[in-house]
């Protein structure tokens, strides 16, 4: 067997390799790395009973746990098998060999700015307003994947972006104020919408619970997350899973006007 092991199983090692690297990474951040571990440890002894010293009726019973175990792995780790391929999709290049596919091609202009002014500028003003006061907001802005079972979390607004509008929807005594605002298709449809709170431990820990769900929302989506501080009034945008603080109003436009950093 020695003598026959050549480059193309090296390349499947490393393959694998890599792999598994990338499950253990994802794991790490969804604080499933303890079930990666023990999904680990199965196999490598499910392959020495069956494979190695091929024992056939512990090798059986395993085997039969091995086929329920992949349905039950795919249940398991749904949310993390979904973020892995949307990385996967949502990855420079990937995009790239998407649009060498398309009939139609956005103009430089289309691509380069996301949204227009009469959407940044309520928008921006509201958060410079929001912040001089420390009252805390968060904005979710639609991109190409649809935000739907969010928006259906939250109470139905569907009107036109007005600085006046987001100031009443965060507003302190406001029934809308505790959750999300989102954006879709140069609206705010809906308000106290829920997000999926994101656990990573590198997250700063000045940040609170709303940066945590705009971490959360741009982590399973490409959607853009706008973040005003209730402690301190530092606005923060999230978009891929990272963070950009301590924005000024030309650098928030800026990033609004493209919808990612």
């Amino acid at each position: 067997m020695f003598f026959n092991f050549g480059i193309k199983d090296i390349i499947d090692i490393l393959l694998v390799a890599v792999i598994l690297y990338y499950c253990y990474k994802v794991m790490k951040h969804s604080r499933s790395v303890n079930i990666f571990y023990g999904v680990l440890i199965f196999v490598s002894f499910w392959i020495v009973v069956s494979k190695v010293l091929e024992m056939k009726l512990l090798g059986g019973i395993l085997n039969q746990l091995v086929n329920v175990g992949a349905i039950a792995l795919i249940i398991l780790f749904q949310e993390d098998i979904r973020h892995f391929f949307y990385e996967l999709g949502a990855h420079e290049k990937a995009n790239r060999l998407v649009r060498l596919f398309r009939a139609e091609r956005k103009s430089n202009v289309a691509d380069e700015y996301r949204y227009d002014r009469d959407i940044i500028f309520p928008i921006v003003m509201a958060c410079l307003n929001m912040s001089k006061q420390k009252v805390g907001a968060l904005i979710v802005l639609e991109n190409d994947i649809p935000l739907t079972e969010y928006i259906r979390s939250g109470e139905t607004i569907d009107a036109r972006i007005t600085q006046r509008l987001i100031e009443n929807i965060f507003f302190k005594n406001s029934p809308l104020h505790d959750g999300a605002m989102i954006v879709s298709e140069g609206k705010i449809v809906a308000a106290a919408c829920i997000l999926p709170i994101s656990h990573d431990l590198d997250i700063p820990k000045e940040f609170g619970l709303r940066h945590r769900a705009g971490k959360g929302i741009t982590s399973e989506t490409d959607a853009l997350a706008i973040i005003v501080s209730e402690e301190t009034g530092n606005i923060t945008a999230a978009h891929s899973d990272q963070f950009r603080s301590h924005l000024t109003a030309e650098e928030l436009e800026n990033i609004l006007m493209k919808g990612r950093f």
